[in-house]
């Protein structure tokens, strides 16, 4: 049974750094295309960050330079760290895996999903 659980969330201040986890099971996340979204209250979840099983990494401009995604193949977890956060990062952040190679960060195109970590950035 494919599963994804993310953990790392919480509150921090803007300026400030969090790492995100996503423990994968079910599944090798090293041959899927992984990805992490968010979505904020009211807004459309949207793509943030993904790596393909061949370490190609992209990233939405709103976190480029700020966010990295990286992954520990032994562990069989995804990571996500923020860095230099401001208020409008606040969100929950979602991993998602994807059997196939997505087109851009389009939700749509991830076959599993996690509950969940929320974020919450204060200015």
């Amino acid at each position: 049974q494919v599963q994804l659980v993310e953990s790392g969330g919480g509150s921090v201040q803007a300026g400030g750094s969090l790492r995100l986890s996503c423990a994968a099971s079910g599944f090798t996340a090293s041959t899927y295309y992984m990805g992490w979204f968010r979505q904020a209250p009211g807004k459309q979840r949207e793509g943030v960050a993904s790596i393909r099983p061949d370490g190609t990494r992209n990233y939405a401009g709103s976190v480029s330079g700020r966010f990295a995604i990286s992954r520990d193949n032994a562990k069989n977890t995804l990571y996500l760290q923020m860095n230099s956060l401001k208020p409008e990062d606040t969100a929950m952040y979602f991993c998602a895996a994807a059997r196939q190679m997505p087109i851009l960060l389009i939700p749509s195109q991830y076959n599993y999903w996690g509950r969940g970590a929320q974020v919450t950035v204060s200015s």
